[in-house]
């Protein structure tokens, strides 16, 4: 726990605190929510394909307004824009359970409020994110981006935890309504935070959004280490995390088990998420997170295929706790490289790009799994995609020490993100 003390440094400040909390209460709901939607478009539907396109419409639009919305918190009032984003996923949750439980509500009009509420987090992402330097010293900076990503994935495990028993006792309309509840906390706790002017605003509108969105885009795709990290993480999530946003038919259909099955399983992911996220945190150095992120991806492939291959419920599970780890190893390392890496005048719209990658590409990969998985069944689809993501691996090990180079040798702190 000595080499955990970066973490405590972190959290010692109050704003840090309160920022973190929020955090952990509106990402647990959020997990509530995402475990409760998905067995209700499986319930009213049987089918994978639809199971897949509520994921994707939640995720998908990012791929539109990330961009944008990364150039906006670069130019506004970031609490504000926390404050409208969240209360906007409030809205949307309560009238998902007012309207299921009024008997009101078709796959249809599902489909619409999942594309409300992800819209309302394409623009609550990078504004959250964009806060953090004004929440703790530059020096604690780093220990910030493991906190907030420990955040997420202990969420990952309370979310799915709380979701089974409320769904199994009391239905899918409370587990949706706590949702709404927790972002209406996490909303109401933005004006409490003591935020310098200067880290609330980023600068000065330099010309229009689109304009700005496009400069980050063109930065991006032009730095030598940046650039090629985030196509990688970008094939890496279409292919492999599609899975994890269609538990539900894998659940029933190859382990024959329901609700509980679905919440043990994303607990899973969750634990080992939460574990390998510790590991990383108490490293302590850039030196080797290239390796780990490209990397991660290759242990996270293989472990998709056991988790697949077998029906044995419980090597699902400890395969699942696997993926979990690989993923929280990759995503916490690339964020980190990459922010350490970004300018700061362009950091907002880095982290646009990231946010564009962890919501559009699983929803991708989502929407294709679930289609396949109609036709093919589940297994041979996701065994054929972990296999495209081991040739993946081998260019990015390939082009591993060019980006290390790049990415490791700046001496900037980085910015949290999740």
């Amino acid at each position: 726990m000595a080499r955990l003390g970066a973490l405590g440094r972190a959290l010692s400040h109050r704003d840090a605190r309160l920022f973190f909390a929020a955090s952990l209460v509106s990402w647990t709901g959020l997990w509530v929510h995402r475990i409760a939607v998905s067995w209700l478009a499986w319930e009213m539907t049987r089918s994978a394909f639809w199971v897949g396109m509520v994921a994707f419409c939640d995720l998908a639009p990012a791929v539109l307004f990330s961009p944008i919305a990364g150039a906006v918190a670069d130019r506004m009032d970031r609490v504000r824009l926390c404050m409208v984003s969240q209360g906007a996923i409030a809205v949307q949750a309560a009238l998902v359970a007012g309207l299921l439980a009024a008997g009101e509500l078709t796959i249809g009009l599902l489909l619409a409020l999942e594309v409300m509420s992800g819209i309302a987090a394409s623009f609550s992402q990078p504004a959250r994110q964009s806060l953090m330097p004004g929440l703790v010293p530059r020096a604690d900076l780093p220990a910030a981006v493991a906190c907030n990503s420990l955040c997420f994935n202990v969420a990952r495990f309370i979310g799915p935890g709380l979701a089974g028993p409320i769904i199994a006792t009391g239905g899918v309309v409370p587990a949706i309504a706590l949702n709404s509840l927790a972002y209406v906390i996490a909303t109401l706790t933005m004006p409490l935070l003591r935020v310098e002017a200067s880290q609330r605003r980023g600068h000065a509108p330099e010309g229009s959004v689109w304009a700005e969105a496009a400069a980050g885009f063109r930065y991006a795709g032009q730095h030598p280490g940046i650039g090629p990290l985030l196509a990688f993480a970008a094939i890496a999530a279409i292919l492999m995390r599609g899975v994890q946003e269609i538990l539900p038919p894998f659940v029933e259909r190859i382990f024959l088990r329901g609700p509980d099955g679905l919440a043990l399983l994303t607990a899973c992911i969750g634990i080992g998420a939460l574990f390998s996220g510790l590991w990383v945190a108490s490293r302590g150095r850039m030196e080797g997170a290239t390796r780990l992120a490209i990397g991660a991806v290759g242990v996270q492939a293989v472990a998709t295929i056991g988790f697949v291959a077998t029906g044995a419920f419980p090597f699902a599970l400890l395969c699942a706790a696997a993926m979990g780890a690989a993923g929280s190893v990759h995503g916490i390392s690339t964020q980190t490289l990459v922010q350490n890496a970004a300018d700061p005048a362009m950091r907002g719209r880095v982290l646009s790009l990231w946010g564009l990658i962890t919501r559009a590409c699983p929803a991708l990969g989502a929407l294709a799994l679930g289609g396949l998985g109609e036709v093919f069944g589940l297994r041979l689809p996701t065994i054929l995609a972990m296999l495209l993501a081991l040739l993946v691996l081998g260019w990015g090990l390939h082009r591993l020490p060019r980006m290390a180079r790049v990415l490791e040798d700046r001496g900037e702190a980085p910015v949290a993100a999740r």
